[in-house]
């Protein structure tokens, strides 16, 4: 199966990717994904060795600053059954559970973030999801050329 290529979203007050980069074996679990689409992904598309674009939201500037690799394929997100968690579904079934998480391992911190405006403005992005009207999920997709122009751009 050929390889696939991701952005994540994250507010870097929850967690950044200078917090990947020091996390154990720079390795962490991508938890709390509630959206059915973006967990669709996560469980049925997702791959060991996907790239992943590591996006600043909520922050000044909004920017893909980073890229890291998936290293441990869908399983079940155990902070939905964790009552008190922020993540915790009252609704989920361990038998049955709705949400599902990735690991992945911090590869590179672009020395240039690559801002969404900077994305916007270049053509070879134009048909980019984040880029597109409404476009809110916290995982998505991207294309191989769409990824590899942002780590042109950040590098």
């Amino acid at each position: 199966m050929a390889k696939k290529y991701w952005l994540f979203k994250s507010e870097p007050g929850a967690f950044s990717i200078d917090d990947l980069k020091e996390s154990p074996g720079k390795k962490t679990f991508w938890d709390g994904v509630r959206n059915y689409q973006a967990r669709n992904f996560i469980r049925d598309e997702m791959k060991k060795s996907d790239g992943v674009l590591f996006y600043h939201s909520n922050a000044d500037p909004l920017a893909v600053v980073g890229y890291c690799e998936i290293v441990k394929e869908g399983y079940p997100d155990h902070t939905q059954f964790e009552k008190g968690h922020i993540h915790f579904d009252p609704k989920a079934k361990k038998e049955n559970p709705p949400w599902f998480m990735v690991d992945i391992k911090f590869i590179d911190k672009f020395k240039n973030p690559v801002t969404l405006q900077a994305m916007k403005e270049n053509k070879k992005l134009k048909n980019m999801r984040l880029l597109q009207r409404g476009n809110r999920l916290s995982v998505m997709p991207v294309t191989k050329e769409e990824f590899e122009e942002v780590l042109k751009m950040g590098k």
